[in-house]
């Protein structure tokens, strides 16, 4: 809340009571049972007494932390009138804060504001307000004397008068003054412009706190001078308010997002002062109103219109207790309510579910659906608000440049050019007229300049009258208006909109309105919108299927399979080490049959076949093509990415389809493409790992498998959901032929340039579980460029090498090669320990044995592999190389 110093005036105190007696009125009185707190203009936490003179509050979870109001049944509009309000009990409540706490933890506001406008005061500018901090409130702002507070503080048990005057004859007319147990605290404050010659209501405003107000007809605590309570006032000063409606209504608005909904409901709470608005936006405004101020909050603004962000620090408030509560309040308080819950109000079971609260004889449920074309009556308001918001936008850019102006530093004078010396006597003598002629000329040419500068306009200053502003044809032809808050969070909107309905009777509605179109045009743009967003919008609680958790189980099997088919096919000694293990796990009888038909294959003469020469999309067994060569023997890395990319697309598409069963929406657009990916494979997807600046490059690399919808926008599969898996390397085989044509033809830009994946953290010492020891942090290297579990290293990768010296054996951080690898013996492991080929190298007998190792090592014996290690580890240390890392051994086909 800001402050401000009150005007020159207030300095100037005279001496003595300004105020005196009240004369005598022998008018009609309006009554003491007509005066008192009203049961029904009032916050809903707000509880008062059915004596209507003690006000109290609710306390539970996150209310504790939110003001309180209520209003009187009388208002003031002539006359001089007082009221009294004393504080009965303090409330004293545990708290768990995280963020700062509205202070002070108990506080009155006592003062005066017109029908209809906020109770929190002094929220507005139509109420006006002195606190128990000592202060006095106007429009969100407080006023302080210079040198001291404008009052005391109030306490417990203390009675405080608040005295009204709007007699036009006294000499501080127009004021109000408040009293501690019958004596001035204060000088009288003028009222603002805004409450003169309007109805003013006693109001009080409080937290935690009990108070008793007293309208009369007998004070209290007596005045220094005689003043009327209200109830004893003249009917004729007091306006009273409107009793309660037998039936009150409540409203439903149902609207569409960022279609100016939530301007639809201002305009309408502003037209119907009598309706209090239910919604989590209004409780947002209120914990605003009551001190509270999130971090988050107040830097981010809200998360939108629709569910605010509450993030204040407060675990009780942010845990819509609140919200909870009132629900259950609202429905026994008998007054009208709007309820713009937009999101739910389109929700046939949330409405539904709402309806029935508000169930009984007291209410009458309308619901007011705003679709399609607006009225002019709104038309005309937003327009209203779209030219202010132009104006302040335009007054707040004058006053910046004028702010601007002002801060900048003068320029200084520009000196002026010295005057060239006057020649000599002889020399005017012997130039004689010509001389007076240039002098004439020189005089004449400064007396021009003199001119030009006095003539020079200034930089003009900026007009101090209001800047006027004007909406554009596009702006006024707007159906609505556009504003930086959401209506709906997209996360929200994408969970939800599938469902948004229109509202029937049979939800309990006793009556639905259209204003704006008739219902078949608005049921005509409800299901426009809906398929717009089906186009637009992600299904954030999408779950894959069984179906494709089958597929892609047995993908990953094949998967596996062909590539171990293709190392052996690269390498036949693993064929035969795989073979003689399987041999192991035989009997006897199996052996010799087995060796019979080995035999027999092998007096069969190989079949001659050259794969180049036949068509891939002929081929019946892609593991075979009749000589053992599979069709993807000569795959690389990049060829197996995109074969598994080729069949993920296909399964994502068809398997999207059949987890979402939605006829309206059998694809998705490319936009969404990585959020379903992970969603599926758990995975990152992004075209810039296959080197493709943009997406539709990517599909045009397997166009054989994806495509976009000219007509839609979504993502297609063009292969049928029953296409095989060898279908895939069919296609991809015949992709890499065409690319390695283009390449052998010069063409660069057919080269593939993809991302490799970053390599995975080293690992603690151990076993590896494929037959190689390994070291205390590095693992051991089959092939991977970075210390990655590879099949056909030629070389260590990197992260490896040995360390002298080192206490852990932690490997140089930059590519070790070992000459040892090339030719198939041990080489040092990624985690730097010592090895048989470094034992080798120092010529000792154990290194000899730890080389010798390393062929039962590649053969599957550990055991013997680490015994070589440990003896290499020996004869280092024993020569002081100091080499005590894991001792991992690598060697070529380990």
């Amino acid at each position: 809340m800001e402050v401000e110093e009150p005007p020159a005036a207030d300095a100037e105190k005279e001496e003595g009571e300004k105020e005196v007696d009240a004369p005598e009125d022998k008018r009609k009185r309006v009554g003491a049972d007509a005066v008192a707190l009203s049961v029904v203009d009032t916050t809903l936490n707000a509880m008062v007494a059915p004596n209507r003179k003690m006000a109290m509050t609710l306390t539970d979870g996150g209310f504790q932390y939110l003001l309180a109001g209520a209003r009187a049944t009388a208002g003031m509009k002539a006359g001089r009138y007082m009221f009294e309000v004393a504080v009965v009990e303090h409330v004293h409540l545990t708290e768990t804060v995280q963020g700062r706490p509205p202070y002070p933890r108990h506080l009155v506001r006592v003062g005066v504001s017109t029908a209809g406008s906020s109770l929190l005061m002094p929220e507005s500018a139509e109420s006006v307000c002195f606190d128990s901090e000592g202060n006095f409130a106007h429009d969100g702002k407080q006023t302080q004397n210079a040198a001291s507070r404008v009052l005391q503080k109030f306490a417990k048990d203390q009675v405080f008068a608040v005295v009204v005057n709007l007699d036009p004859s006294s000499k501080v007319a127009n004021t109000i003054s408040l009293f501690r147990d019958g004596q001035r605290i204060g000088e009288p404050h003028a009222l603002p412009e805004s409450l003169i010659g309007k109805t003013l209501y006693p109001t009080v405003t409080y937290r935690n706190v009990t108070l008793r107000v007293n309208f009369g007809p007998t004070p209290r605590a007596a005045l220094p001078f005689v003043c009327r309570m209200l109830s004893d006032a003249a009917a004729a000063d007091v306006e009273l308010a409107p009793k309660p409606k037998a039936k009150n209504e409540v409203v439903f608005p149902v609207g569409l997002p960022e279609k100016g909904y939530f301007d639809w409901v201002d305009k309408f709470v502003k037209e119907n002062p009598g309706y209090v608005e239910l919604s989590d936006r209004k409780i947002f405004e209120w914990a605003r109103a009551s001190g509270l101020w999130g971090e988050k909050s107040r830097q981010q603004g809200w998360d939108s219109s629709d569910k605010p962000d509450m993030k204040f620090g407060v675990p009780m408030l942010e845990d819509f207790t609140v919200r909870k509560v009132l629900s259950c309040v609202a429905p026994t308080v008998p007054r009208s309510y709007v309820i713009p819950e937009l999101t739910s109000n389109l929700l046939a079971a949330d409405r539904k579910e709402v309806a029935l609260r508000f169930g009984g004889p007291h209410f009458v449920r309308k619901a007011v659906v705003l679709m399609g074309e607006p009225d002019k009556q709104y038309k005309a308001y937003i327009q209203e608000l779209m030219l202010a918001e132009k104006q302040a936008q335009a007054e707040a850019e004058r006053a910046a440049k004028a702010k601007a102006r002002k801060s900048k530093p003068a320029e200084p004078p520009k000196p002026k050019e010295e005057e060239k010396p006057k020649e000599s006597a002889d020399a005017e003598m012997k130039d004689g007229g010509d001389a007076e002629e240039k002098e004439a000329e020189k005089k004449a040419e400064e007396s021009a300049e003199q001119k030009t500068e006095e003539k020079a306009p200034e930089e003009p200053e900026e007009d101090e009258t209001e800047v006027k502003v004007e909406l554009t044809e596009e702006e006024k032809a707007a159906p609505c208006r556009k504003v930086s808050t959401p209506d709906v969070q997209e996360r929200v909107l994408c969970r939800s909109f599938a469902d948004f309905t229109l509202p029937t009777k049979e939800e309990g509605f006793e009556s639905i309105d259209f204003p704006w179109q008739p219902q078949s045009a608005c049921s005509k743009v409800l299901k426009e919108w809906v398929l717009e967003q089906k186009r637009t919008q992600r299904v954030e609680e999408l779950q894959p299927g069984a179906w494709f958790k089958e597929q892609w189980t047995k993908w990953e099997a094949t998967l596996r399979e062909w590539r171990k088919l293709q190392n052996e096919f690269k390498d036949p000694s693993k064929k035969k080490a795989t073979k003689a293990k399987e041999e192991e796990k035989k009997g006897d009888g199996d052996k010799d049959e087995e060796a019979k038909e080995e035999a027999k294959e092998a007096e069969a003469a190989p079949v001659q076949i050259n794969a180049e020469d036949l068509d891939v999309f002929e081929v019946k067994n892609v593991a075979d093509l009749g000589n053992g060569e599979p069709l993807f023997a000569h795959f690389t890395h990049d060829d197996w990415t995109l074969l598994s990319t080729r069949y993920e697309m296909h399964l994502l598409l068809h398997a999207f389809k059949k987890d979402l069963n939605d006829p309206d929406r059998p694809g998705f657009a490319e936009q969404h493409l990585a959020f379903y990916f992970q969603k599926y494979f758990k995975k990152t997807f992004s075209h810039k790992f296959y080197g493709m600046e943009t997406f539709s490059d990517f599909v045009d690399l397997i166009k054989d498998t994806l495509a976009v919808s000219e007509s839609t926008g979504f993502l297609t599969a063009p292969l049928p959901e029953d296409a095989t898996q060898e279908d895939f390397v069919k296609y991809t085989e015949s992709h890499r032929r065409e690319r390695q044509q283009r390449i052998d033809a010069g063409d660069e830009t057919a080269k593939l340039k993809f991302s490799r994946p970053a390599p995975p953290p080293p690992r603690d010492a151990g076993y590896n579980a494929r037959g190689g020891s390994r070291g205390y942090s590095g693992g051991y290297n089959r092939g991977g460029q970075q210390g990655g579990y590879g099949r056909d290293s030629q070389q260590g990768g990197y992260g490896g090498g040995y360390s002298r010296g080192s206490s852990q054996g932690q490997g140089q951080k930059r590519p070790y090669e070992s000459a040892a690898a090339a030719t198939g013996t041990a080489t040092p492991s990624s985690s730097g320990g010592a090895t048989a080929a470094a034992a080798a190298a120092a010529g000792t007998a154990a290194a000899a044995a730890a080389a010798a190792a390393t062929a039962a090592a590649g053969a599957g014996v550990i055991a013997a592999a680490a015994a070589a290690a440990t003896a290499g580890a020996e004869v280092a240390r024993a020569r002081g190389r100091g080499h005590r890392g894991g001792g991992g051994l690598c060697a070529r086909g380990l």
